[in-house]
């Protein structure tokens, strides 16, 4: 794939420039203020833990229901956005989650707090395939991958903010006032999308597309998962994003805590080294893969193997405890998960047109969801079953990581000879349009 056919401005794409970065920003805010409520749990699990009187189950069912309704809503979310627009589904995502931050504040049982974690799982689950759809159509296709990267920064720098910010707050004016103080955030960027975001470009506006009830349902998710680079898409994601998903939502600093008898002062900042890490990868990847979309597996792959061999070290180092250069190495691997699984949406977009876009990135998004979801609950499990034997209960990551790469190498060759027919394709098609 040659470089000036990839860097191309492409028949119909929009400009860009400075009023696409301030329409892109709303929405980036919208899924920031999603990400804090997201992660707020991360920083809060053994408060969670003495307030509401439950183990090590019951507390990673927070965030299991959490993911999966978030993995759930994946892809009618993504069929609402090819329907709806961006800015309408922004708006009920950012009711949903604001209520439900709001909702656990002021839960008095473990019950209600489910029902209030479940309602922000929801709202959340619209934000980022949102924020795809904008940046596809503000931004020309070239500049896609690095978009997509920095949306992702910013949601970690929404993890940043749980990790420094609330757990200050939490363990300053306690649990009610820091959760429903940070509810406010949430109602500001209602107001910000309700005000200021619109779907489209003037003059860029998607062909109208007749509902056609469950036929058009069914086949907008045939379609898409029909091609390799979608289902590639969702293997990337499911492989990469999980560990530091799980370490940094739940059991991140009760392994530090618990485990390897850091602070939490300690274990909290080894927790931001995590998230600053994500930031910087994030965009020396975006970069990266924007040059040199062969790059996108061994990146990648390389992702995994080198977390994989990190958690390893860490879980079967022979001392008591594993030393804390170990463990900034290991955090710093981490912060790579995330930009690793962006690359996921890098193989499902030029896989599908326009108008299944948010479709595809519905399903590609579920991976990663649904591979924390599980080693959420695995940890929470073994861990009530083997007293708190950490190593064991961590050893299942390698599990989820061996059955993802399997099906990466399956289906990668599947995938790129399919992305290049498209580009050839797309090329004739081009050279035989008249000129007007």
């Amino acid at each position: 794939m040659s470089a000036p056919a990839r860097n191309a401005t492409l028949p119909g794409d929009p400009p860009g420039g400075r009023r696409a970065v301030a329409v892109w920003s709303v929405g980036v805010a919208v899924y920031f203020v999603a990400v804090i409520f997201r992660t707020s749990l991360g920083v809060a699990g053994l408060d969670a833990a003495d307030r509401f009187h439950v183990n090590a189950s019951a507390l990673s069912t927070f965030s299991i229901l959490q993911l999966l309704v978030y993995a759930g809503m994946q892809i009618p979310v993504g069929l609402l956005v090819d329907r709806l627009g961006t800015k309408k589904v922004l708006t009920i995502g950012a009711v949903l989650f604001t209520a439900g931050q709001l909702g656990f504040a002021f839960s008095p049982s473990y019950g209600t707090a489910l029902a209030s974690r479940a309602l922000l799982g929801c709202g959340d689950a619209m934000t980022f395939i949102s924020v795809l759809r904008l940046g596809s159509r503000w931004f020309p296709a070239r500049r896609g991958p690095l978009v997509a990267q920095l949306a992702g920064l910013v949601g970690m720098a929404g993890n940043l903010v749980s990790t420094l910010v609330l757990a200050r707050l939490l363990h300053g004016i306690g649990w009610t006032p820091a959760f429903a103080g940070s509810a406010l955030a949430g109602a500001g960027v209602l107001v910000l999308t309700l005000l200021f975001l619109k779907d489209h470009p003037e003059g860029y506006e998607p062909e109208p597309s007749p509902h056609q009830g469950a036929a058009y349902v069914r086949r907008q998710i045939a379609a898409s998962w029909r091609e390799p680079g979608t289902r590639l898409g969702m293997w990337v994601h499911f492989t990469t994003q999980f560990p530091a998903m799980v370490f940094l939502l739940l059991w991140g600093l009760p392994f530090l805590v618990q485990a390897q008898g850091l602070s939490r002062a300690t274990a909290g900042e080894l927790l931001t080294l995590v998230v600053l890490s994500n930031m910087v990868i994030g965009l020396v990847y975006g970069q990266i893969v924007a040059r040199h979309h062969a790059a996108r597996l061994p990146l990648a792959l390389g992702t995994v193997g080198a977390s994989a061999l990190l958690w390893a070290a860490t879980l079967v180092y022979p001392g008591e405890h594993a030393p804390m250069w170990l463990l900034v190495v290991l955090c710093t691997v981490l912060g790579a998960c995330g930009p690793a699984s962006m690359i996921g949406f890098d193989f499902a977009r030029p896989a599908n047109p326009p108008e299944r876009q948010g479709t595809a990135s519905g399903i590609t998004n579920m991976g990663g969801f649904i591979a924390s979801m599980t080693t959420l609950f695995a940890i929470g499990v073994l861990l009530d079953a083997t007293g708190d034997d950490y190593t064991v209960a961590f050893s299942a990551v390698f599990v989820l990581q061996a059955v993802g790469v399997s099906q990466i190498l399956r289906l990668r060759g599947r995938a790129v000879r399919r992305e290049q027919e498209r580009l050839v394709a797309s090329r004739v098609e081009t050279v035989h349009v008249p000129a007007v």
